[in-house]
């Protein structure tokens, strides 16, 4: 796999540069492919600030070099969105679809746990995870931001490092069917995020499609909710849209 280009700004190839665990069966170079994939994702959901912005034409040049997959192809769509939006235009859509709307904030244990005490235990639980590791997240976000979370799991490997997006599968499920159902065109992120995973159940659908309904547990322990809005069936959990 080629290296990503000398001229990615720093902070964008920090970010993207492979460093990974590999697991025992995946080859090193299927195991790079995966953690730059996992670490695009990361990228490419985080807020579009005028250094992620800069850095466009590198990203998608990172993603034409990877080998040949659904979840390339993915990223590949994304992106040739994302570079053709101005950046205003490209914050206020990341605005009103993570921060203004409940089912697809990125925040994951709010879609387990609600603003409940087991909520804090889980981001507790988290924050334990990433220093067993060695890695410190900073101050910047929750342990359970999404973005956060996909760094990790591209730093740690498939086992360990992926056990909270698996954790979280159903979270995952439902931001992907609330974008698709807005037509953002971040859906392609989450759809390429969740071609790396096991694929949902039965099982995980119908709570999926409980959990759009009710929303997640209610009891208030102090914790700002992530977005606003109502939860409510979005049409594409019940039909798979990737």
């Amino acid at each position: 796999m080629s290296p990503l280009p000398s001229s990615l700004p720093a902070m964008v190839r920090t970010r993207v540069r492979a460093a990974v665990l590999r697991p025992s069966r995946l080859t090193p170079e299927e195991a790079e492919a995966r953690a730059l994939l996992l670490r695009l994702c990361s990228l490419l959901l985080q807020y579009p600030d005028r250094e992620l912005v800069a850095g466009r034409a590198e990203l998608a040049n990172a993603v034409a070099a990877l080998p040949r997959s659904r979840a390339a192809g993915e990223l590949a769509v994304f992106l040739a969105w994302f570079a053709g939006q101005e950046g205003e235009a490209l914050e206020r859509h990341y605005v009103e679809m993570f921060d203004l709307r409940r089912r697809s904030g990125l925040h994951l244990t709010y879609y387990l746990h609600g603003d409940t005490r087991r909520r804090g235990m889980a981001l507790l639980t988290l924050s334990r995870r990433y220093r067993a590791a060695g890695w410190d997240v900073g101050g910047g976000e929750l342990p359970d931001h999404l973005p956060v979370v996909l760094e990790f799991a591209a730093l740690a490997g498939p086992g360990g490092g992926e056990a909270p997006l698996r954790q979280h599968r159903r979270g995952l499920e439902l931001i992907r069917c609330a974008l698709a159902e807005a037509g953002s065109p971040y859906r392609h992120v989450l759809a390429a995020l969740c071609g790396l995973l096991p694929p949902p159940t039965r099982a995980d659908l119908a709570a999926v499609a409980r959990l759009a309904a009710d929303g997640p547990p209610a009891e208030e322990v102090g914790l700002t909710p992530y977005g606003y809005g109502e939860f409510a069936p979005p049409p594409a959990c019940q039909e798979d849209s990737r």
